[in-house]
């Protein structure tokens, strides 16, 4: 590795809801060729998959832990003031399962985007209590209330920067990027939280497109696409489509890892 670099490896992960455990699929398609990375990037459920990953969770055991719990499990209604979901649960079960309490405590360097809901800016949590900041990436507003952090209000990373992959480029000699949400025409249920959901995809999406230039290696799985953000009953699915684009795009170009 060049001295120009502290990282050989990096790995950018996407959000996209459930379709975030392919990211869980890629990790073990990876393994299987030899490559861990040495920093990880995540926005949302790339946050989440990230984190746990870091953490020293195996990508087998990351989807166990989701293994037969729908969303419900997790969601605490709420009274629709801040968002129409709290987040209690979520993070009393991150702090559960997560085998460290710090950043610093991470087998792998881990970066994690969030926004700044109070100042309208992105930023890049790498240190401090986990489980908190991780949950922070993932609130979509609306759907979930924002969470407070020393005084600011923090919703999900990907109103600004759904695919982390800047973050870490000039740090990584070479990075390889995971994108669960890639931008295509799919159906949508006309429904409020439906159309909700499909505004934020959007959103998502469309900054995601200024990210894919920075990638050695490009994932996108968009077969994912067909689920929606919060099917947990499809995971054994979603995880099996992560593995099988890593493997395509590992086989196809090797030699951008050289």
């Amino acid at each position: 590795m060049s001295d120009k670099y502290k990282y050989k490896l990096g790995l950018a992960l996407s959000g996209g809801g459930v379709k975030g455990f392919a990211h869980a699929g890629a990790l073990k398609a990876m393994e299987e060729y030899g490559l861990r990375p040495d920093v990880i990037s995540g926005t949302s459920a790339g946050a989440i998959v990230g984190s746990m990953y870091a953490a020293g969770l195996t990508p087998d055991k990351i989807k166990d832990l989701f293994h037969e719990r729908y969303i419900n499990n997790f969601l605490e209604f709420t009274l629709p003031k801040a968002g129409l979901f709290g987040t209690a649960d979520f993070i009393k079960f991150l702090r559960e399962n997560l085998p460290v309490n710090s950043f610093e405590d991470l087998r792998i360097p881990l970066h994690v985007v969030a926004t700044d809901f109070d100042n309208g800016k992105s930023v890049v949590f790498s240190s401090g209590e986990l489980s908190t900041r991780v949950m922070a990436s993932s609130c979509v507003p609306v759907f979930f209330k924002p969470i407070e952090i020393e005084g600011i209000h923090y919703v999900d990373g990907g109103l600004f920067r759904n695919f982390p992959v800047s973050v870490i480029r000039e740090d990584c000699e070479k990075v390889i990027g995971i994108n669960v949400s890639p931008l295509l025409k799919d159906k949508f249920s006309n429904s409020i939280l439906g159309v909700a959901e499909r505004t934020y995809h959007f959103v998502f999406r469309a900054n995601a497109q200024l990210e894919k230039k920075y990638c050695d290696i490009l994932v996108e799985v968009e077969e994912a696409m067909q689920f929606k953000a919060y099917d947990l009953n499809k995971l054994d699915t979603i995880f099996n489509l992560g593995y099988n684009a890593m493997k395509d795009a590992l086989e196809k170009k090797p030699e951008a890892l050289l």
